[in-house]
């Protein structure tokens, strides 16, 4: 008999392979497993599930048919189906993904062409959690206007589009903004759409929930996320139960729900000691569950626990067990967020027992750099596993997607098997990736395995160095120990790095393959710009070859983001805010006059290299005669820190100059090889 998710796999796997090719669908009684034949030309797929099913596919494609389906990729082009039989069994329950910073920092912009493509990529790795923020704006919009908000306060309380999942996190309001007219009716209907396709998957999205902020106007409480203020009711307050019902009913209106709600009322904000309650963060957490619960009898709270890890001090086992025990262990789903850096559950002895999901993160901000660490991340999910108190799930958090796929492909596939051995999975993963056996790309992935992908597991964490290309310049580096900075950076050889490069190069041309040479080489580039720090004549060139480089991939060209944004516009007000928000994002972040957040999410993209962070620099360089005269340095950093302000402004609102088309990346590749590479190996 057919399981009736069979037209969702069927969907797929036309989608996946263009439908030339036969598939056959039918159930097994025990979910999270499949078995996968081929025979006669025709695939025969038996399934627990519709997820299990796509999952089995996946593994056949792989490991019969040597290709693999990584962010972005394209249909395969099968025109015959090798005979090969596999089975499996999932090792854990769940697998989460997303991060509610995600829908800032990489699908901000996205349409359903985008939506469609990601939501194949989640079935073929078995995603069952996806967490989704699309649409949310609707649903606060019923709430507050039943309320008695207009529109146009609702639309000014929101703020910019690129900013958003920060409004529902409580950290800012009315930034940025005002939301487009047109934004929250064309993302309605997308948002509907995105979760038929998820729902038909029979994944479960997990939806975002009221954490206590509200707007300004309706009073409460001052706190302060990175210097910007937002407004909190107390718990006690009626309003905070009738908000947090409220809302949940306007989602479930519009959306449905498969009774999973996000909520992080002390994401980055721990409660002020003024409360002078140590029982305040129960109390919170006891609103919140009681107003979903009005809502919906079923709903269960999925929590990050990222703040036990970003402000451990305040957040001792005493108050975090505190907070956790305001929720009904059977309501709560705990995200450790930080898996292979930063793990939480041993800290917390498994959170007691309660359900927790091991998550890898890596990516912070949406940074370009191709890092990790696969060791400690293969050791450190086997740990969880096999610990007294195991995660129901394992899943992937990163703040931005499409960055050093191999690390997430790792994760997705361990959910399923421990084998092969990491060695032997990186080899079979860059085979794959490219669809091609070539000794070339066994040796350019034996070389990014102990180079930059065998590093520091914290090594891309925006809170410390990555490099001097992107980092605000200021003449308090004349003076510091950026030396040291710039050495612990380079936690590989550089003949690893460059020997990766070479067999890149050398190659055939593929889609990913060209995108991996151009990464690689712009990591190259970066530590030959740090180390050329302090000479001054040689150190600004680079930055144009950096450009150039990864300007011959359109995912990292600043005009794809910025164009993706501008479509959405339907007039001139909304352009100049989502251009705003989509180069406001990678620059400064906020403003120019508050630098916590500048350069966070500064991105190798061509566009920004040339045209923000050389630029930059130039005025550093210009400017450094003053700041080396006695006495000098003060009125030099005045003038500096006035001239990148003007800078900033300018490029937020018109952007870099046009630039001429890059050309092929294998010939720039070349000439960045042949210009830096004896230099790189020096270091």
């Amino acid at each position: 008999m057919t399981p009736p998710w069979a037209p969702a796999v069927t969907g797929l796997w036309t989608r996946v392979t263009g439908g030339l090719l036969e598939l056959r669908i039918s159930a097994l009684p025990e979910s999270r497993t499949f078995q996968v034949r081929a025979r006669g030309g025709v695939l025969e797929v038996a399934a627990g599930d519709a997820l299990s099913a796509c999952v089995g596919i996946h593994r056949y494609l792989r490991e019969a048919c040597g290709v693999r389906g990584t962010w972005d990729f394209e249909p395969f082009s099968l025109t015959r189906l090798p005979h090969a039989s596999f089975s499996g069994r999932a090792r854990v329950r769940e697998f989460y993904y997303l991060n509610f910073c995600t829908f800032s920092y990489s699908t901000a912009y996205w349409g359903w062409d985008e939506w469609q493509r990601e939501i194949d990529w989640m079935a073929l790795h078995g995603v069952t959690m996806p967490l989704n923020l699309v649409g949310h704006e609707a649903a606060l919009a019923l709430a507050y206007g039943r309320l008695g908000m207009t529109d146009e306060q609702i639309r000014e309380f929101l703020g910019g589009p690129g900013y958003l999942p920060f409004l529902y996190l409580g950290c800012l309001d009315s930034f940025a903004g005002p939301l487009p007219t047109n934004w929250i009716p064309q993302h309605l209907d997308l948002a509907r759409q995105i979760l038929a396709r998820q729902r038909s998957f029979a994944m479960r999205p997990v939806l975002p929930a009221f954490t206590g902020h509200v707007p300004a106007s309706f009073g409460g409480r001052t706190r302060y996320w990175q210097g910007m203020p937002t407004t909190v009711v107390d718990p006690a307050d009626p309003l905070f139960r009738l908000l947090c019902k409220g809302i949940a009913d306007a989602q479930a209106e519009l959306f449905g729900t498969d009774h999973l709600y996000a909520a992080d009322p002390f994401i980055e904000m721990p409660p002020d000691e003024v409360d002078g309650d140590a029982g305040y963060p129960a109390a919170v957490a006891s609103a919140i569950m009681d107003g979903l619960r009005a809502a919906d009898p079923d709903a269960t709270w999925v929590l990050q626990s990222w703040p036990f890890s970003y402000q451990s001090e305040y957040w001792t086992k005493q108050r975090v067990f505190a907070f956790l025990d305001g929720i009904p262990a059977d309501r709560l789903l705990i995200l450790d967020l930080w898996g292979e850096a930063d793990p939480q559950w041993p800290r917390f002895a498994g959170y007691g027992g309660r359900p927790w999901v091991w998550n890898g993160l890596l990516n912070f901000g949406g940074r370009t750099e191709p890092v990790a660490d696969l060791g400690a991340t293969d050791r450190n999910i086997e740990a969880a596993l096999a610990s007294d108190r195991p995660p129901v799930g394992l899943g992937l958090t990163m703040e931005a997607i499409h960055t050093t796929p191999a690390f997430y492909e790792l994760i997705a596939d361990r959910a399923w098997s421990a084998e092969p051995p990491l060695e032997d999975w990186v080899r079979e993963f860059g085979r794959q990736r490219y669809g091609l056996t070539a000794p070339t790309v066994d040796e350019a992935w034996q070389a990014l395995r102990v180079s930059v992908l065998d590093g520091d597991a914290t090594a891309i964490f925006p809170e410390r160095f990555i490099s001097l290309a992107v980092a605000r310049p200021h003449y308090g580096l004349l003076d510091s120990p950026v030396d040291a900075d710039v050495r612990k950076a380079l936690f590989y050889r550089p003949a690893d790095l460059h020997a990766a490069c070479r067999a890149l190069l050398d190659t055939p041309p593929s889609r990913a393959a060209d995108d991996d040479l151009a990464l690689a080489c712009a990591a190259l580039l970066l530590r030959v710009i740090d180390h050329r720090f302090g000479r001054w004549d040689a150190f600004l060139p680079p930055f144009d070859d950096l450009d150039d480089l990864v300007g011959t991939r359109p995912t990292l060209r600043l005009s794809t983001w910025v164009g993706a944004a501008r479509r959405w516009a339907e007039d001139e007000e909304g352009k100049r805010v989502l251009e705003d928000n989509a180069r406001r994002m990678l620059t400064v972040w906020n403003t120019a006059d508050n630098e916590r957040l500048h350069d966070y999410s500064a991105r190798l993209w061509s566009g920004l290299v040339r045209g923000y962070h050389k630029r930059r620099w130039e005025l550093f360089v210009r400017h450094l005669p003053q700041a080396l005269e006695p006495g000098g340095r003060e009125t030099a950093q005045s003038t500096l820190d006035a001239a990148l302000s003007e800078l900033a402004a300018d490029f937020i609102a018109h952007g870099p100059a046009p630039g001429a088309d890059s050309g092929d990346v294998r010939a720039v590749a070349a000439r960045v090889l042949d210009r830096y590479g004896d230099e790189f190996l020096a270091l």
